[in-house]
């Protein structure tokens, strides 16, 4: 076994170099070298902190504070590198490892990756080095307006020098994720529990599972699954990035409660009660903050056992000569149902339909980018003092101070019928008669969208 005699020697020999190294060279001095080939690799300014060489517990070379691109898009605290040994023998290398630890990457970061993974080897040029894993600890992905992370990283790498599968996990334990690459696509499947998303509404999922294939352009998330609210959503979406940002998909929500996450979503409304629903949405946007504010969506809605916040729809009813119209209050309902348009920040709910013991009112609501407020609900109220009436209100005001008004019709045949017939009775049919002569002459056809 010359040839083993041979290697082994071989390796002797390397052994003591790589262990004499530090004693009499500087690996400092190479500093320079290897930041003017990175730099001209990457494209940016690359700087380095310090190069040291080890060889316990196997021989190994550690580079510490990579900083990558003028505003420090890429910050690496250390990356340590171990070869094998008997690899270096040989016409590729092989690289048992790579860990990098105590990564801040950019958002600028994010958008230059593409050009610094860019590679000009030929496809049939045989590589010269093979790493066989990658491990990354304590990254943390600064975006513009928030963080991913810290989150660990490995990447276990074929025979051929290949991806095999890359597996994360935030060091919170509440979010997993595993990729696998099939030829040009990777399919990617992810889980969380107690987890909210980096960006976006802050929106807390109790669970949230996805699934999906991505190609260099887009991305379809083909199985969405989550617990949220005491309620369920299960959907399906397609996200692409070649030319801005597009996003479409369709979900179905079942018993989700209203009142911790519609503030999340629409800043101001206030409204309980849980919500069964079909919305199908989609989006175009140049950068990924302005998404949500492109973004339309369409579906009906049905609304069980809650309470609107601010508005009290009986005592507005009731209240037919009242100068300033009902503010503030709750009203309390059995179903709210209708369609629901939102269109770049403007809401609009049509075919609403409210029913709650001797309450009963439909109608059509748009609230403004502004969060004001127009529409008119149509009610009919059971109650001492307007018995059965129908009393067509106009919705003002803003989403934190709503104003409901009967119309002018109701007001005038109220205050008419009051003082021919007195309080009660005479407001009870003059409302009535107002209402009925409106409805007559005034009313025009409503639209889905809830224009007139």
């Amino acid at each position: 076994m010359r040839w083993f005699k041979g290697i082994a020697i071989a390796l002797g020999a390397l052994l003591a170099i790589l262990v004499a190294v530090p004693f009499f060279y500087s690996l400092d001095d190479y500093i320079p070298t290897l930041e003017q080939e990175a730099s001209a690799r990457l494209n940016e300014p690359v700087k380095i902190g310090k190069l040291r060489v080890a060889t316990v517990p196997l021989p190994h070379l550690t580079v510490d504070d990579i900083t990558v691109g003028k505003s420090g898009d890429l910050k690496v605290g250390k990356v340590t590198v171990t070869p094998d040994l008997w690899s270096l023998l040989d016409a590729t290398k092989v690289i048992k490892s790579i860990e990098i630890d105590s990564v801040v990457l950019t958002q600028k970061g994010i958008e230059k990756i593409p050009a610094w993974t860019k590679t000009d080897k030929k496809p049939e040029e045989p590589a010269r080095i093979r790493v066989e894993a990658i491990r990354l600890q304590d990254v943390l992905v600064k975006l513009d307006t928030a963080s991913f992370g810290p989150f660990d990283a490995q990447v276990s790498v074929s025979g051929t020098g290949e991806a095999e599968s890359v597996a994360l996990a935030t060091r919170d334990g509440k979010l997993t994720a595993h990729v696998k690459p099939e030829k040009a696509k990777y399919r990617f499947e992810a889980n969380a529990k107690g987890w909210k998303p980096p960006a976006g509404p802050a929106i807390h999922f109790d669970e949230l599972a996805v699934k999906g294939i991505a190609t260099a352009n887009d991305a379809v998330l083909d199985d969405v699954r989550a617990r949220l609210y005491g309620g369920t959503v299960n959907g399906r979406a397609t996200v692409g990035w070649q030319k801005g940002l597009q996003l479409k998909g369709n979900a179905s929500v079942h018993q989700v409660e209203l009142k911790p996450l519609v503030p999340l979503l629409a800043k101001g409304v206030n409204v309980s009660g849980k919500l069964n629903a079909k919305p199908v949405f989609s989006a175009r946007a140049s950068e990924a903050k302005q998404l949500m504010n492109a973004l339309h969506l369409e579906t009906p809605f049905d609304v069980r056992d809650g309470v609107l916040y601010g508005m009290d729809i009986s005592k507005a009813a009731t209240s037919l000569i009242s100068k300033e119209g009902s503010k503030g209050g709750e009203t309390r309902f059995d179903t709210l149902s209708g369609h629901l348009v939102m269109d770049r920040g403007v809401y609009r709910l049509t075919q609403l339909d409210i029913a709650s013991g001797s309450l009963a009112a439909e109608g059509h609501v748009t609230i403004s980018r502004q969060q004001e407020l127009s529409g008119r609900i149509n009610t009919k109220v059971k109650a001492a003092s307007v018995t059965a009436a129908n009393v067509p209100l106009n919705v003002s005001g803003t989403v934190q101070n709503p104003v409901l008004m009967p119309t002018g019709g109701v007001v005038a045949g109220a205050v008419a019928g009051t003082a021919v017939l007195g309080p009660g009775l005479g407001t009870s049919v003059g409302a009535r008669v107002g209402g009925w002569v409106e409805g007559l002459f005034g009313k025009k056809e409503e639209t889905k969208d809830g224009k007139r």
